[in-house]
């Protein structure tokens, strides 16, 4: 691990079980750097901003920039592909589950032409990507808002907003949901819960765990005001994926064997 800081100033929060590279280089801009529970940073990855913040089991692979002058947010079990550029010039937000692909680009700001000369385009404003949102790979996204479980198809270049549920593509993309329809279907809870205990049971099997090691209960509503914890047993509420993470091994072991695209679950503390 190697871990280089060009501010020696710059405050590092690591939580547990997080697994960093080597040759990750903290830029003089930073001042505070939080990295989540179970998150992977991978080799050569270069982070010169103010401040960021990335959320639990969230995979930053190698060759990754992530730069600005405002905060940058990324949250849980996001996956960043290599090479892949994040601009917070203008401020970025990255949600929970969101996906990007290898050799994107995520931009905030446009700026170059000379003003003086009365150049038109300069532009930093916010880049937002809200719930599960997916750019499958080699993407390059404008400072625009791409709403929950929005798709963007490899190669795709976006401009304006990507709306909710809706798949895009080409350059510049185009809305393509009436053709090849949308990235989510409707799922029953009856259904989640079948494909949820078999999850489970797999998961048992493949480890050789016993079911009263690691057990853990299904709850319909998590109370985000009075949250009860329970040693080593954890609570999942398939309703709206959310969960109760008491951070033991088995439930690190767990929540690593879903990931990334069987299931994902934000934790509630």
């Amino acid at each position: 691990m190697t871990l280089i800081k060009k501010n020696p100033n710059t405050k590092v929060i690591i939580e547990d079980k997080v697994r960093l590279g080597v040759n990750i280089v903290l830029g003089p801009q930073c001042k505070e750097i939080k990295i989540g529970f179970g998150t992977f940073i991978g080799d050569n990855v270069y982070i010169d901003i103010p401040y960021l913040s990335i959320g639990e089991y969230t995979s930053i692979h190698k060759s990754i920039t992530i730069h600005g002058y405002l905060p940058c947010s990324i949250g849980h079990n996001c996956w960043i592909g290599e090479h892949t550029i994040i601009d917070s010039i203008g401020g970025t937000t990255i949600g929970n589950n969101v996906g990007v692909g290898t050799y994107s680009q995520l931009w905030s700001h446009m700026k170059f032409g000379d003003m003086m000369k009365g150049c038109r385009w300069n532009i930093s404003k916010p880049l937002v990507i809200e719930d599960d949102v997916w750019l499958v790979g080699h993407c390059i996204v404008s400072p625009i808002t791409a709403k929950k479980g929005s798709l963007l198809m490899v190669g795709g270049v976006i401009t304006k907003d990507m709306e909710e549920n809706r798949v895009y593509g080409g350059s510049p993309a185009k809305d393509l949901t009436d053709k090849i329809g949308t990235q989510f279907k409707d799922v029953s809870i009856i259904e989640k819960k079948s494909y949820f205990n078999n999850l489970y049971i797999q998961f048992l099997s493949s480890e050789n765990i016993n079911k009263n090691d690691y057990p853990i209960v299904l709850v319909e509503e998590i109370d985000k005001k009075v949250i009860t914890k329970f040693e080593n047993v954890t609570q999942f509420c398939l309703n709206d994926q959310t969960y109760v993470p008491t951070y033991s091994e088995l439930e690190y072991k767990f929540i690593k064997y879903m990931l990334y695209d069987r299931a994902k679950f934000i934790p509630i503390k």
